[in-house]
């Protein structure tokens, strides 16, 4: 095995987020589930965009948020992910490179725009959001850089990826690439819908090919069909090498072999949006784990992370967190 280059690479959507506020009116009236992903059509699109109030355009995605982090905290990571020739593909290429992570893939010269995802944040801090997946949905197996997969010591997988069927097959072949090169595969359940739309297959996905396992309290109780947590907590548990599931103000609780760490929330002033909270907790986490911190230091550094990602409006870092690390954990 060849040293690692990288420390994380992500492979998910590629997306503009295009955020707002609004009131639970306003979600009712266009038929959007409170707290979650809805996946819709260009003339959906179209009609929302329209609908929304004043809004901010920021470089997002679930995967690529993470990575953000990861560079934030002085880690090396790379992208991959797919956009279109288009000023949204443009932006996100660009905002992802200035914050230091590594994205080599060409924009596609035809076929559907660069993926978009509406959010509406509530006034409670929740985010609701109706993601336009456009030129996302073709990403596949050819879109794989090989290379840069088994440069990394961790291959991060995007749940929300898997809504298309030829992303699948590129999980699968990533997966595969990254075993060979004995790095880990790591995955994020992503919503609590995704997982019921796909249920089976993750769990297959999970058995087979992952080491790493992120999720919420909603997602990991979905995926085993289980009335609460702590039920989930004992049917995840022998799954995966790691387990490391969040459950908003009370921390998370993170699972390997007969190992069970609880580790607090780390708020970081108050609640603004909690849009990118679980992909920052992922960031920490990847992090302190590709330095092979323990697994409650992995925690405690996840838990950081979210507490910034929550502050501000937008997924993506507003403060250094290799500075609140070395402030607030006295990590270096």
């Amino acid at each position: 095995m060849t040293a690692a280059e990288l420390d994380v690479v992500g492979i998910g959507n590629a997306i503009v987020d295009v955020l707002t506020h609004a009131d639970d009116d306003f979600l009712v009236s266009h038929g959007l589930n409170k707290g979650s992903m809805t996946l819709i059509d260009t003339e959906r699109a179209e009609a929302l965009y329209g609908a929304m109030g004043p809004a901010v355009e920021v470089s997002g995605g679930s995967a690529a948020n993470t990575m953000a982090g990861i560079a934030s905290l002085g880690g090396a990571g790379g992208f991959i992910g797919k956009v279109r020739n288009d000023q949204l593909g443009g932006i996100f290429a660009h905002d992802i490179r200035a914050g230091g992570t590594t994205f080599r893939a060409p924009p596609a010269t035809d076929g559907p725009p660069t993926a978009r995802c509406l959010i509406f944040v509530t006034p409670d801090a929740l985010r609701t959001m109706a993601t336009y997946l456009g030129v996302s949905v073709q990403f596949g197996p050819q879109d794989l850089d090989l290379d840069l997969l088994r440069s990394a010591k961790v291959v991060y997988l995007e749940g929300y990826l898997w809504d298309a069927e030829p992303a699948k097959k590129a999980f699968l072949e990533a997966s595969k690439a990254a075993h060979s090169a004995q790095r880990k595969v790591a995955l994020s359940l992503s919503d609590p819908f995704c997982v019921e739309r796909h249920r089976a297959a993750f769990r297959q996905l999970i058995e087979g090919h992952v080491d790493i396992l992120f999720g919420n309290e909603a997602e990991i109780v979905s995926l085993f069909e289980t009335p609460d947590f702590d039920s989930a907590l004992q049917q995840a548990r022998g799954h995966c090498e790691v387990v490391a599931l969040t459950r908003s103000e009370k921390g998370s609780v993170v699972l390997a072999g007969d190992e069970v760490h609880v580790v607090d929330a780390i708020p970081m002033g108050p609640i603004v949006d909690t849009t990118g909270a679980g992909d920052a907790y992922a960031a920490g986490f990847l992090y302190g784990y590709t330095r092979g911190l323990s697994l409650y230091r992995c925690g405690e550094l996840g838990s950081l992370c979210a507490g910034e990602a929550i502050s501000h409006m937008g997924p993506r870092p507003e403060r250094s967190l290799k500075q609140l690390a070395s402030e607030k954990l006295n990590l270096t």
